[in-house]
């Protein structure tokens, strides 16, 4: 049987809103269509990939924001957002990529926790693949991948009726500052840090995309069919 199939759409440089809808319309695609039992050879699902146009602040089911956090972030010109993804507060802005695979994991014949393993396996790889040999997962509430207490990559997903979306965040040559305005993923303590500052150039999102995807692949077993965005 040849190996699932998974769309990747690249929407380049994007609003954080433009993401969340495509999102939406690939959710409501897959809940749409009959389960793997049903005898369907219909794909996996999709890979949303893109790099933030601005600042965005996102809060997820845990919280993470007070309206008066809420008002301070607005007033630097950032955009403020509650997600449906697990955990609390992050950034999202430019110099970051963002991956949202929305994906039926019946048809990739995975569970929700072996799913969030294999995107930190997909963010340590691609570290490895850049020298960073000491990035690591680490088990709740670490939730993302570490460079010691440094994190370079959010992890946050949300999963109904098997069907997943959100997803990660890596820092590739992302404005850190933005993220001296909030307790990251209300983890008191822990620093962040990016590929640009860890291996001293610049990174950007597009010298990292053709790696990540092929790692994805990998870390997956799916075939990965592109298409722009739709």
């Amino acid at each position: 049987m040849p190996p699932p199939a998974v769309r990747v759409v690249w929407l380049g440089r994007a609003r954080y809103a433009e993401l969340l809808a495509l999102q939406e319309s690939w959710l409501r695609r897959l809940q749409a269509e009959p389960g793997p039992d049903a005898g369907s050879s219909l794909e996996a699902g999709a890979l949303l990939l893109c790099e933030p146009a601005g600042p965005v602040y996102t809060s997820g089911l845990r919280g993470g924001l007070t309206p008066e956090e809420t008002a301070q972030l607005r007033a630097l010109g950032a955009e403020v957002r509650t997600t449906g993804r697990g955990g609390l507060a992050t950034f999202h802005g430019p110099g970051q990529l963002l991956c949202h695979p929305v994906l039926d994991l019946r048809r990739l014949g995975l569970r929700l926790r072996t799913h969030v393993a294999a995107l930190e396996k997909c963010a340590v790889r691609l570290c490895e693949l850049r020298g960073l040999r000491d990035a690591r997962a680490r088990p709740p509430p670490y939730t993302g991948v570490w460079l010691g207490e440094r994190k370079i990559c959010a992890i946050g997903v949300r999963c109904g009726r098997h069907i997943t979306s959100h997803g990660l965040a890596l820092n590739c040559s992302t404005d850190l500052t933005w993220f001296e305005h909030i307790v990251p993923c209300g983890l008191v303590g822990t620093g962040v840090t990016s590929l640009s500052k860890e291996l001293q150039r610049h990174v950007s999102v597009d010298e990292v995309m053709p790696p990540f995807l092929e790692v994805f692949k990998e870390t997956f077993k799916c075939t990965l069919v592109s298409e722009g965005p739709n």
